[in-house]
């Protein structure tokens, strides 16, 4: 299903416009997360409100993917890889903050830990997504921290429990997922920007 639909609209780009290989390639890579970010999207939706947490997973989709926006993060090698992993998070974890409640010790803990871990690690780029500009990854930095931050405090003063748990848990997860652990674990490369650099010293000005 996948190849059919980025086939076919690769097939009606070229239809209108001249575009060589390689644009083509970064296009259908485009097309293809664009695809698997919907498909998984909406899979997701659907079984949230079959199990009844459609508002649950639709705060922690928002709370989550703004600290996700800025600090980047570990992708999964195989789509299914993907797929599993993205109805653990988004379906398990709203479930997990909604039913128990988190210590308030453990929030600050994890809370302390992981803006520091986020001032450290943020932000993870990926092989294929390497973040060349030093300004860049020092904004993105400042930004991610901030949020984590931001999180912390919020998480400690607002009354609604869930979200609480929610803000706490995404600073959690995405510490996890931008550590040089994690990349290890799943035999990733990290700190990609670097080696990018070293074969592209003519981008080292950016």
């Amino acid at each position: 299903m996948k190849n059919l639909v980025v086939n076919g609209c690769l097939n009606y780009i070229k239809k209108y416009n001249k575009y060589s290989d390689e644009q083509i390639a970064i296009m259908r890579y485009g097309l293809e997360g664009i695809y698997l970010t919907l498909s998984k999207t909406i899979v997701i939706l659907l079984l949230s409100l079959l199990l009844g947490y459609i508002f649950q997973t639709l705060i922690f989709f928002l709370i989550y993917g703004l600290l996700r926006t800025f600090s980047y993060g570990l992708h999964a090698k195989k789509s299914w890889m993907c797929w599993i992993s993205s109805i653990i998070i988004f379906i398990a974890i709203p479930i997990i903050a909604y039913n128990f409640e988190l210590n308030i010790y453990i929030k600050i803990t994890v809370g302390i830990i992981g803006t520091l871990l986020m001032l450290k690690n943020s932000p993870a780029d990926t092989f294929k997504r390497p973040i060349i500009s030093k300004n860049k990854r020092l904004k993105l930095k400042i930004i991610s921290t901030t949020i984590s931050l931001s999180y912390l405090i919020i998480s400690l003063n607002v009354n609604n429990q869930f979200v609480s748990n929610c803000l706490i848990y995404s600073v959690l997860l995405q510490n996890i997922l931008i550590s040089p652990l994690t990349y290890k674990l799943f035999g990733l490369p990290y700190n990609n920007y670097i080696s990018y650099l070293k074969e592209h010293p003519e981008m080292n000005n950016l």
